[in-house]
């Protein structure tokens, strides 16, 4: 190699190392919002009060991340105002809403693999919406995938009984909810750009999320433990905000292919900071099920990217 191309190569070596620890740190980070919304249970507070906190707290990060990503840019059409309407009601609103009240049936390390399986909702709302096919290697992926989330759910719902089925039922259809926002987001994303979008229909969501507290509970409700308005404050930034702008900057780095392929540490630190944190116990028909649920994703993906 020419000595000319050697900052070049150390410059894209660094490009790529950075890349990889955004990915990691921002999947961690998502994967802790569980963790955090299972200790804020324990103080006696509800789904709807609970996620009201997050999103007050978020709502001003967002409203600037709007601002800012809008700058210079033409203002939003009618069109544009109702599709962002739109994608911050499924992909962030009710996603959460239906998430956070799941956690309150169900082990954070099932829900993180419960979650994971959006990669597949996608491709069947794909399926379904636009006819679109669906390789042999990513059916197998699929099915290794929702073996491993029977699997589990099958031992939690020894311990728990009809309440898993419930939990797992509301956080399943938040992570439909948030595959529906991803199938149609893609047109708005190239003519609004990524961060604009986000910015603008977490917002939405934030919005959305107040006038839910206010329409459905007494102003008394919003008196809650001090930890649980800490720990909204965490879930609102570490957990919300800040893997929102890493993941980001991961893609710009590193692509989207490998920031998904780190993103797979996710269940595995959810599942590990349940142990150590919430004191969830570790079996091995729970390791089984999240080892099948990471090698489904895998071939999935790898599927998936063999198509393209």
């Amino acid at each position: 190699m020419p000595p000319t191309q050697y900052p070049q190569a150390q410059a894209a070596r660094k490009s790529i190392a950075g890349g990889l620890v955004l990915a990691v740190c921002g999947s961690v980070a998502f994967s802790g919002k569980a963790i955090i919304v299972k200790l804020a249970y324990r103080h006696g507070v509800d789904a709807v009060t609970l996620i009201m906190y997050r999103m007050l707290f978020a709502l001003p990060i967002f409203a600037v991340m709007a601002w800012w990503s809008s700058r210079g840019r033409p203002p939003l059409t009618r069109r544009d105002w109702l599709g962002v309407l739109g994608l911050g009601v499924t992909g962030y609103y009710l996603a959460s809403f239906l998430d956070f009240a799941g956690l309150a049936y169900i082990s954070a390390g099932l829900e993180r693999l419960i979650l994971y399986l959006n990669p597949t909702l996608v491709m069947m709302l794909g399926w379904l919406l636009y006819g679109r096919g669906i390789r042999w290697t990513q059916a197998v992926g699929m099915l290794i995938s929702y073996c491993g989330v029977v699997l589990v759910f099958g031992l939690e719902a020894n311990l728990q009984g009809a309440h898993a089925a419930w939990g797992a039922l509301l956080v399943f259809l938040s992570a439909v909810s948030y595959a529906v926002y991803l199938v149609y987001s893609g047109e708005m994303v190239r003519r609004l750009g990524s961060l604009r979008l986000v910015g603008l229909a977490t917002t939405v969501a934030c919005l959305c999320c107040l006038a839910q507290f206010a329409v459905l509970r007494p102003l008394s409700a919003a008196v809650v433990a001090p930890e649980v308005i800490w720990l909204s404050v965490l879930n609102a930034t570490l957990c919300t905000a800040a893997p929102v702008l890493m993941v980001m900057m991961a893609i710009e780095r590193i692509g989207a292919g490998m920031a998904a392929q780190t993103g797979m540490v996710g269940p595995l630190s959810t599942i590990l900071m349940g142990i150590w944190i919430l004191g969830e116990p570790f079996t091995a028909g729970l390791a089984a099920g999240t080892a099948l649920v990471i090698a489904g994703i895998f071939v999935f993906t790898r599927g998936a990217r063999g198509r393209a």
